[in-house]
């Protein structure tokens, strides 16, 4: 009889300080998060799209690992989430997000993963665009692609900076660090574009593209920009809307039309067929490329982009 008592007891007691070391761990982890006491571990992120995904990594360096959603070359207008997708984001300690309605099918995903992580919008603080201003829509939509204007960029570095350090706050001297030398780079950057373009006559700084990706571009850097479609990868344009695009190259002499990474080539070639304007180089605008390549980094699409606009903005 007593010897079952005393199994008893140590069977209840040993759980009993399982359970209290269990506690103690969790109350510990708090601890140490509050004091910023680095974590042992590196931080879970996800981010919505390939251009975030690279100014997170710049970030967050080592003490995070990172979860894409809509890879290289994608296109995040038609993309469809995955149950993977909900998966890596469940257990997501930190979101990173561009906003300004561009991941129209995040809503869906974050409802379906429950995530109850830290939810960073990149684009918070930039002066948004609508349709309608450097463009030719009226709808009174924002234009999400506001990394198309570096300036905006260095807005989003320090919004996941300041993310980072929330999430992770024993790291956080290691995320501003890398933050502004990134900044850095990417003000240098602003001003090597605006010199270059400064040399180009304003009547040659003229684009066409197979869609509306670049109005934040033509508005920091004094380019006037034509898209075949509006702001969604998906829109089709009508055979009116083709007709007046044509007129409109023959009559304003454009020189090339440029082809994005994640957009369909046939509408873009049937133009460049009717009116004998040659095709520029591509352009990335919603994706990067693989990192091997030029421009697989936000850094290196921009300058990319930019030797394509300068070898065709000459006659």
């Amino acid at each position: 009889m007593i010897e079952k008592v005393l199994l008893q007891f140590w069977r209840h007691g040993r759980f009993a300080l399982v359970l209290f070391v269990a506690c103690a761990g969790s109350v510990w982890a708090q601890a140490d998060h509050a004091l910023g006491v680095p974590s042992t571990s590196p931080v879970r992120v996800v981010a919505t799209f390939s251009i975030l995904a690279d100014m997170v990594r710049e970030v967050g360096g080592e003490q995070i690992t990172l979860t894409t959603i809509v890879g290289r070359n994608g296109d995040a207008h038609t993309f469809e989430p995955t149950p993977r997708d909900a998966r890596a984001l469940a257990h997501a300690q930190m979101l990173v997000r561009n906003g300004l309605g561009f991941e129209g099918w995040l809503p869906r995903l974050v409802q379906a993963s429950g995530f109850d992580g830290l939810d960073v919008v990149a684009a918070t603080g930039v002066q948004a665009l609508r349709l309608g201003e450097d463009t030719a829509h009226h709808d009174g939509n924002l234009d999400p692609h506001a990394w198309q204007d570096l300036s905006n960029g260095v807005v989003y570095v320090r919004n996941i900076a300041h993310g980072l350090a929330e999430v992770d706050p024993g790291h956080a001297q290691q995320y501003w660090q890398r933050a502004q030398a990134y900044i850095a780079r990417l003000q240098a950057e602003d001003r090597a574009v605006r010199d270059r373009l400064a040399k180009i006559p304003a009547a040659q700084r003229v684009m066409m593209t197979s869609h509306e990706a670049f109005g934040y571009f033509g508005h920091a850097y004094g380019i006037r920009l034509i898209s075949i479609v509006g702001i969604s990868s998906e829109a089709e344009p009508t055979a009116r809307t083709i007709a007046s695009l044509i007129d409109q190259i023959r009559t304003e002499h454009i020189h090339a039309l440029f082809l994005e990474n994640a957009a369909n080539p046939k509408l873009m070639q049937r133009i460049a067929q009717e009116t004998g304007v040659r095709m520029g180089g591509m352009l990335y605008a919603d994706a990067l490329d693989a990192p091997e390549r030029e421009a697989g980094t936000y850094l290196g699409m921009f300058r990319w982009n930019m030797q394509q606009l300068l070898a065709t903005f000459s006659p």
